[in-house]
């Protein structure tokens, strides 16, 4: 069976951890480099519920998108997930910001694809070293609009709430779009500045909308689970090809954000 450390140096090879970002907290987070991994579970986040899930179903390994530990921490208590990993002798390999910038079965590359866009290439930016932003054509139909899109990103990343996707018209056909699941308004500037015609990402705020709006930009914010989440079967499926003889599953879960 392979060890956590094996699983790691896979993951490594095509989203290093050693390109994430400053500010992030990816790789082993915890465990043991030398536990025998026969179970894994695939997750985008790592709550009190998913390792309930993990307990009951006598995983050996977490593998997440978010950071289950990001901030500085100065305790862990009984009831702290991390806390909880480690007592029942769980680990968990996080791999954050390293498997957004990733070409092969990366959020962002999933995200493109999932959208239907063509001719997909990384756009660079300032703030990474490693590119995030992914920018394709609108392969499918030639030009469509703002309110079209919208649509479009609400059926593909199956968007069921009334206000899951929120969006303002830049007034003018689109024909380019990037896209950024999570948080990946920071990126508008540099994005309308190389001439794209639309962002689809996960996290805007109003302020983000209102300068979108002024430049004549179509901004779309479908959720933060909802432009992640798509990665985790991706994941999962190259982890088990790569070791068949170890059980992935994707450990299930719904989005923290509730709508009335």
């Amino acid at each position: 069976m392979p060890t956590v450390k094996e699983i790691y140096d896979y993951i490594d090879s095509f989203a290093p951890f050693s390109e994430q970002m400053s500010f992030d907290n990816s790789g082993l987070i915890v465990g043991d480099w030398n536990k025998d991994v026969f179970k894994v579970g695939v997750s985008l986040d790592i709550t009190k519920e998913t390792v309930k899930k993990a307990k009951e179903m006598n995983i050996d390994l977490i593998v997440s998108h978010h950071p289950v530990i990001f901030k500085a921490k100065k305790s862990f208590l009984k009831g702290d997930v991390a806390f909880e990993l480690a007592t029942s002798g769980i680990s968990a390999i996080c791999a954050h910001t390293c498997l957004d910038c990733a070409a092969d079965g990366g959020v962002n590359e999933v995200l493109a694809k999932l959208l239907g866009l063509s001719k997909i290439e990384p756009l660079p930016t300032a703030e990474c070293t490693s590119p995030m932003v992914r920018v394709g054509f609108v392969g499918f139909i030639g030009k469509t609009n703002a309110v079209a899109l919208a649509q479009l990103v609400s059926d593909r990343l199956a968007c069921s709430e009334d206000y899951s996707v929120r969006y303002c018209d830049g007034g003018r056909d689109i024909e380019t779009v990037a896209v950024c699941g999570g948080s990946g308004s920071s990126f508008m500037n540099e994005i309308i500045d190389a001439g794209i015609d639309a962002l689809v990402t996960g996290d805007a705020g109003y302020h983000d909308f209102l300068d979108a709006e002024n430049m004549n930009f179509t901004l779309i914010s479908a959720g933060h689970f909802e432009t992640e989440n798509p990665v985790v079967p991706v994941l999962a499926k190259k982890l088990q090809q790569r070791f068949d003889d170890v059980f992935v599953t994707v450990i299930s879960q719904t989005p923290t954000i509730k709508y009335l």
